[in-house]
């Protein structure tokens, strides 16, 4: 639907669908840093327990204990075997959710501290480690439930477009604190 959207003019989207597999996030979320060197880059996930479109605003390493759609959970239970426990995104995640829910979209958003220690959490926190924090996680319920297709994808568009937007004002900042 986010496809069919878009985004702005100045942004180049590209959608990938990432399958449930530990093995394959491994290989395929540095490759894919690798090919587009991304400003930034969101995940999104279906939760069956969620009602809102919810921001993580973190992901983490450890707790890994549940089988992947190939019946693999990694041995050591982590995404990074000596990396930090969890990793933040660089997104200011409070003021995104106010400013879209500012917006009068039909849909609820809220923020997250727990993208639920499998595959979504998983893949956010190799992103996350990846891209030193440049990368951003939205669960979303499943379609009907209570959204359409429709509503998630202008959820989704206003969602990107705030990130980018307090992702360029924060390296604003940076580069003007580093210029003096």
């Amino acid at each position: 639907e986010l496809e069919k959207l878009g985004l702005r003019d100045d942004v180049d989207l590209h959608v990938y669908e990432v399958p449930v597999e530990y093995q394959t996030v491994q290989r395929l979320i540095p490759a894919l840093w690798k090919k587009h060197s991304p400003q930034l880059v969101v995940h999104v996930g279906v939760s069956g327990m969620a009602t809102t479109v919810t921001l993580e605003k973190c992901g983490h390493n450890v707790g890994y204990k549940g089988l992947d759609n190939c019946h693999f959970c990694p041995g050591s239970q982590c995404c990074v075997e000596g990396g930090p426990e969890c990793i933040d995104s660089v997104i200011d995640m409070d003021t995104v959710c106010k400013r879209v829910s500012a917006l009068g979209l039909d849909v609820t958003v809220t923020i997250s501290k727990d993208a639920g220690r499998y595959l979504c959490d998983f893949t956010y926190y190799t992103s996350l480690y990846q891209s030193r924090g440049r990368s951003a996680f939205v669960h979303v319920p499943p379609l009907g439930k209570p959204y359409t297709a429709e509503q998630l994808g202008r959820a989704l568009q206003a969602i990107i477009e705030e990130m980018l937007d307090v992702l360029e004002h924060s390296e604003d900042k940076i580069n003007c604190q580093h210029e003096h």
